[in-house]
């Protein structure tokens, strides 16, 4: 009986969340990273909310960034040291597929939880609860963009030796624009006007995130494994 790519895709999916629930540390690194980086700036500026607040969104944005780096070199790394992925290179199954459930993967792993903990780190930051909201949309939206751009640029890196150095500077100048974007959106809406065309943005770096991303990863490892 053959597996459908659905199907597929799915046990890729299930493989990579049993995995990460089997090492729970990997994936509260990145989570406790982000809180205790927040956390030092009320202790460096002081605790006055009207001077945390105009770079809440700034810092809640670098640290998610930063903390979405961690590991990231090892998204595919681990798999072409155990053979794994020359396994998922010849299944006969659409790789960009696969490489879409891993990026959702990594993002349920990884991204939810820094967008879920937005909450937290506003409020250390001095930041207004009604700009909550709007951190917490951009955070959704644009953890999901670096996600899949991270995706791609591991699997360009997966045959370097020195990736971990490799992966961050590929990555962080693609990252620029949805950093920007991301505080920009915070940043309009802590000052009164309208964050609706920074999210909008954002939403379709989302959108052609999602349906280039995967092309490029499963393009880049076949050029890695060739």
């Amino acid at each position: 009986m053959s597996v459908t790519p659905l199907r597929a895709a799915g046990a890729l999916f299930r493989r990579d969340l049993h995995m990460a629930l089997r090492r729970p540390d990997d994936a509260l690194q990145p989570l406790l990273f982000s809180v205790i980086v927040a956390a030092l700036f009320p202790f460096a500026l002081g605790a006055d909310a009207a001077r945390l607040a105009p770079i809440a969104g700034g810092v809640m944005w670098v640290v998610a960034l930063l903390a979405l780096l961690i590991g990231l070199d090892s998204v595919y790394r681990g798999d072409e040291e155990d053979g794994s992925l020359d396994q998922l290179l010849i299944s006969g199954q659409p790789l960009a597929l696969l490489c879409a459930a891993r990026m959702l993967a990594h993002w349920l792993v990884v991204g939810l939880p820094l967008v879920l903990v937005a909450p937290l780190l506003g409020r250390m930051l001095g930041m207004p609860a009604k700009t909550l909201v709007v951190a917490l949309v951009s955070l959704a939206l644009g953890t999901g963009v670096l996600v899949a751009i991270g995706h791609v640029c591991a699997a360009l890196a997966v045959a370097a030796k020195r990736s971990v150095i490799l992966v961050p500077l590929l990555v962080l100048p693609l990252a620029v624009p949805v950093l920007i974007f991301g505080a920009g959106a915070v940043q309009a809406d802590l000052i009164g006007l309208s964050p609706a065309a920074p999210l909008l943005l954002l939403a379709a770096g989302l959108a052609l995130a999602i349906s280039l991303a995967p092309l490029a990863c499963a393009a880049a490892l076949r050029l890695n494994a060739g």
